[in-house]
């Protein structure tokens, strides 16, 4: 940790002549940025993915219809028929897998007063007046939603809800256009709670929300920044 640490003070010394005080800050979205570039192959793949599981959708109900009473059987067909089209049901939670390491990474080296022994410099910067180790209580107990650090949130909130709406929007699209049937289970019954999962799905975004206020300033930047990429990174790639 001690050494991302040294990377992250050093790229924020490099930013400091534009950002000044929030050159820390700066630096988060920049090292978001490149975490996103790293992991945009495994979106593209994903994107890729989704659409190759949706044409399969038409063979895969022939399929339940030819051996929707033999659950075993029906759960081979379907396994053999993604393997042959080479069709992956993991590929769309690739991305986020691969960027969980990068948001603990700062999630803990924001949340820890020391690091290799000696206090933690990082905890020092601030995004405009809110530090980047303290959380949305620290601002509310500090000038409250309307102070100084209030603002702050205020800000990132106002943009988590405005990539949120427009997620929104897109995803009750695409299910409208897409107009799937519920998936069902190999012995031809419809999963559990699919059904439910499909109408809470348009509102993940807005659990966004819920994360930059309880996690450190600098994890929230990440997941803003993340979150944002996404939007833009889904839109093009999904239409």
């Amino acid at each position: 940790m001690s050494v991302f640490a040294n990377l992250v003070e050093q790229l924020a010394q490099l930013l400091e002549p534009l950002f000044h005080a929030s050159a820390a800050a700066a630096a988060i979205v920049l090292f978001t940025a490149f975490v996103r570039l790293l992991v945009h192959p495994l979106s593209r793949a994903a994107a890729r993915g989704q659409k190759a599981r949706t044409e399969l959708q038409p063979k895969i109900a022939e399929l339940r219809k030819k051996h929707g009473k033999n659950p075993e059987r029906l759960q081979r067909a379907v396994l053999d028929l993604h393997a042959e089209e080479k069709v992956s049901p993991l590929a769309g939670c690739m991305p986020g897998l691969f960027q969980l390491p990068a948001f603990f990474l700062l999630y803990h080296l924001f949340s820890n007063p020391t690091i290799g022994g000696e206090a933690n410099v990082l905890l020092s910067h601030e995004l405009l007046a809110a530090p980047l180790g303290h959380r949305w209580a620290d601002a509310l107990a500090d000038g409250g939603v309307f102070g100084a650090a209030g603002l702050v949130y205020v800000g990132l909130f106002a943009l988590v809800a405005a990539v949120a709406v427009f997620n929104y929007r897109r995803t009750k699209r695409m299910m409208a256009a897409n107009a799937a049937p519920v998936p069902m289970a190999a012995d031809g019954e419809q999963v559990p709670g699919m059904g439910a999962m499909r109408k809470v799905m348009p509102f993940m975004s807005f659990f966004t929300l819920i994360t930059v206020a309880v996690v450190p300033l600098a994890a929230a930047l990440y997941v803003v920044t993340s979150t944002t990429w996404s939007a833009v990174e889904r839109a093009a790639l999904y239409r």
